[in-house]
């Protein structure tokens, strides 16, 4: 089941705060970016975000889960309503992950 771009509307001003936060679709489900990098998925309209050293410190009690089959495991968020606690993981995440590589240019 794809997920709905109204949760996934509703997701992106939830976490507005923890810098810009875009989406784009990925195969039904959506790819949610924090100043440009991946740090999380939307699928089945649940919210899932990567899993990081600081993000366990900060909520050990997150649920870990795959997002779709054969994905590794992220934490499952299932207390969307509670902004200033999905701000704060997702700032720490986002410092966490790495760089994207840049993007290799096409050849004319």
């Amino acid at each position: 089941m794809a997920s709905k771009i109204e949760f996934v509307e509703f997701m992106a001003d939830q976490l507005r705060e923890a810098g810009t936060i875009t989406y784009k679709k990925m195969f039904g489900e959506y790819g949610l970016y924090c100043n440009g990098k991946i740090f999380a998925v939307i699928c089945d309209d649940q919210f899932y975000i990567k899993i990081t050293e600081t993000g366990q410190k900060l909520c050990p009690h997150l649920p870990e889960a795959p997002p779709y089959k054969g994905a590794k495991n992220y934490f499952l968020v299932e207390d969307v309503e509670n902004r200033e606690m999905l701000t704060k993981l997702v700032a720490a995440t986002y410092a966490e992950l790495p760089e994207p590589r840049p993007k290799k240019r096409k050849k004319e």
